[in-house]
């Protein structure tokens, strides 16, 4: 029949002719590798995540029961902040060209000393220390698995996205769920100890071989309509391929990086200034919710927003990602007002601009590691993607110079 000539094969012989169908295996591989690669980067950003989360919320629940004072408060913020920080300004400059297995495994390693660190702390300088591992297992694995996507079809970046905003959700309830539960503190942290060895076993056991992969997928059309950040005949694509940039070509990248780097910049500033400096003066009088239950809602709506929001690559593509920039601006510099003159009638309304926050959060992580993605070529991804993981880290590091000293401020006030 014609219809069914292209999914067949005739063999022919002095008896006759016989159809015999065309093998599905190869198919059937390709997309049990899509899918195990799919899960695996789910499963990579809500571990690398998750235990960044969770460990954070120990850590402050340890430190209120030793009775700490602000400046302690703030010193658990450097640690959170400054160890990512330095792990993503040297990506760049060579740490992205390390080989990824042991990268792995120093990450999964700081993510479970953490754990056991801030578990049997009995010190702030312990759990202070327990909080740099966390940090170093974050901004180590961030850097690690988002360069990894540069071998892999750029769907993953979508999963990757998706998994580490159900990091936040997941993690803080899981955290509060147990110690509720009944669970102390130490008990809850030992017993989430299997989150770095899924860390672990999601990378060596669950990801196919990089070197199988073909990246272009259902984008490929897309990629090729847009403009590369630069024009080279890409060499085959392997691990530790940007290494034989030079350092002008590096440089000239970065430079067309800059265009998302900045926005997701700013996004950060906005969002975390928000976070870190208003939403415990965004208190409501006339309503049954204390004040730390208000707080704990907006940071459960914020999580919310930011899950939604990184698993939505496939419904919603957003190019032009300083559109979103200015909403988070004018985000914060509505709330602020409403911090100063107080017009808001109701905390519902705070309720809505904060999911709308982490939504725009969100959207503007996955939609620039995706567009970073499709415009660079494949010989730059690896480096591209590095490089730009230092934009949240530092939009966050500046809204806290910024925000910490106007929340106290503003205290001072009311």
């Amino acid at each position: 029949m014609g219809g069914c000539a292209g999914s067949r094969r005739r063999l022919s012989d002095s008896e006759g002719e016989e159809t015999v169908p065309e093998p599905r295996l190869p198919l059937l591989d390709h997309q049990g590798a899509h899918w195990k690669n799919a899960v695996g980067f789910w499963l990579l950003g809500l571990c690398n995540n998750f235990s960044y989360v969770v460990m954070l919320s120990a850590a402050h629940d340890i430190l209120s029961h030793e009775r700490t004072s602000g400046n302690q408060s703030h010193a658990v913020l450097l640690a959170d902040i400054l160890p990512t920080l330095v792990i993503k300004l040297l990506a760049p400059l060579g740490l992205h060209l390390l080989p990824y297995s042991p990268r792995v495994l120093v990450s999964g390693i700081c993510a479970a000393g953490s754990f056991v660190l801030v578990a049997f702390s009995h010190s702030v300088g312990t759990s202070l220390c327990g909080v740099v591992l966390a940090s170093i297992s974050s901004g180590l694995g961030e850097v690690t698995f988002l360069s990894l996507t540069a071998f892999y079809p750029r769907a993953v970046i979508s999963w990757w996205s998706s998994g580490t905003g159900g990091a936040g959700l997941l993690g803080a309830l899981s955290y509060l769920g147990l110690t509720q539960a009944g669970l102390s503190p130490q008990q809850t942290l030992l017993s989430m100890l299997g989150i770095p060895a899924l860390l672990l076993a999601s990378y060596f056991l669950l990801l196919t071989s990089p070197e199988a992969q073909d990246p272009g997928g259902e984008e490929e059309a897309e990629s090729s309509a847009r403009q590369p950040l630069i024009r080279t005949e890409a060499p085959e694509l392997k691990p530790g391929s940007s290494s034989s940039l030079s350092l002008r070509e590096r440089w000239t990248v970065f430079k067309g990086l800059l265009w998302y780097i900045v926005p997701l910049v700013v996004v950060y500033f906005a969002e975390y200034f928000i976070n870190q400096g208003l939403f415990e003066l965004l208190f409501f009088r006339n309503t049954s919710l204390s004040h730390a239950q208000q707080y704990r809602w907006y940071q459960m709506l914020y999580q919310a927003g930011v899950f939604a929001s990184r698993s939505s690559l496939r419904c919603c593509h957003i190019r032009f990602t300083w559109a979103l920039a200015l909403l988070q601006c004018l985000n914060l510099a509505f709330l602020l007002a409403d911090v100063w003159f107080g017009f808001l009638p109701s905390i519902y309304f705070v309720f809505l601009i904060i999911l709308y926050e982490g939504l725009l959060g969100g959207a503007a992580y996955v939609n620039t590691f995706h567009n970073i993605a499709l415009e660079t070529s494949d010989e730059h991804r690896e480096f591209a993607m590095a490089a730009t993981c230092i934009s949240d880290t530092l939009g966050i590091s500046l809204s806290g110079l910024l925000a910490l000293p106007l929340h106290d401020f503003l205290c001072q006030l009311s």
